[in-house]
């Protein structure tokens, strides 16, 4: 009977560590993704406009579903998941797609994954919390990684790097407020109910950017981008924001978030194999650097347990 139960056990870890790593590496080949499409001469706008239009249907399904039989949200509630929905999801998914216009895909995985020590830095600087130098010398580690990386491509692409990794960087921020104040209502609401919640309040902004910015002729495009964004819909979207939320379900946020550390690397391989990024020893270097410090927050365990990749 002990052995069944822990073949049971050691089976429903091995799931949860797979969809971990699987999801991770689906968000991460969204860069790749995104950056195929910029080839076609597509806006950033349009792009992310076509990717709301085909992974809204299933955010609306899981608000439904996660909402049956749930307590009524209160007006408050209404407000900070319309806050969340506009910073976490709408603006870092925009500044996202526009740093991709002038970065690598490695380097915008690299700048997004700072999110978490951003929310060491913002808790330090506006609620007051402390660390230790544990914790700081893991963010010396992390930004160390990321300017290793930052010269390399300033090197070899020009001056637009910096206005990439600008754009990037203030897609992490967005998201690390996001973190900091989703806390308490991702306990309360469920992560289904308040990603889906806040995804749907994103498509409405985009929708509404595209109507202001963008003539309807611009949906007009090869059908190559038509593809590419339901990829990016569906395999770098959808499924990898349920496949985490499993995975931490099964074996826990701090398990799942280390998991995750395969993105950054898995990025490098698919931009060397679909988009002809060249790998140098400065960009291994200093992805490694970047995924020690990632480590080092997540065991001392200052990762927000939130942790979700949806730009």
């Amino acid at each position: 009977m002990q052995s069944d139960v822990q073949s049971a056990q050691r089976t429903a870890f091995a799931a949860g560590l797979a969809l971990a790593i699987g999801g991770s590496i689906l968000f991460s080949a969204k860069a790749v993704v995104i950056k195929l499409a910029y080839r076609h001469g597509v806006d950033a706008t349009t792009l992310i406009a076509l990717r709301m239009v085909f992974s809204l249907p299933f955010f609306v399904a899981a608000l439904i579903w996660s909402s049956r039989g749930a307590p009524p949200l209160s007006r408050a509630d209404h407000i900070r998941l319309v806050l969340i929905g506009l910073l976490g999801y709408y603006a870092a998914s925009y500044l996202d797609f526009l740093g991709l216009k002038y970065v690598t895909a490695a380097l915008e995985r690299l700048i997004l994954y700072l999110s978490p020590t951003l929310v060491i830095v913002l808790s330090a600087l506006f609620l007051r919390k402390h660390f230790g130098r544990y914790e700081w010398g893991a963010l010396a580690l992390c930004y160390g990684g990321i300017l290793l990386v930052f010269w390399h491509d300033v090197s070899l692409e020009g001056g637009q790097v910096l206005l990439g990794s600008v754009l990037v960087f203030g897609a992490a921020v967005c998201y690390a407020v996001y973190l900091i104040i989703s806390g308490e209502l991702v306990r309360r609401l469920g992560a289904i109910r308040l990603t889906a919640y806040a995804m749907c309040v994103s498509s409405v902004a985009v929708f509404a950017q595209f109507a202001v910015l963008n003539p309807m002729s611009a949906l007009r495009q090869p059908y190559e981008v038509y593809w590419l964004s339901l990829l990016n819909a569906v395999l770098c979207t959808v499924l990898p924001v349920f496949a985490t939320m499993l995975a931490v379900e099964r074996i826990g946020a701090s398990r799942a978030s280390m998991a995750s550390m395969i993105g950054p690397v898995s990025t490098i391989a698919l931009a060397y194999l679909f988009l002809d990024e060249r790998i140098s020893i400065w960009q291994l270097a200093g992805t490694g650097l970047v995924l020690i410090g990632i480590y080092v927050l997540t065991r001392a365990g200052t990762v927000p347990a939130s942790k979700e990749e949806v730009t």
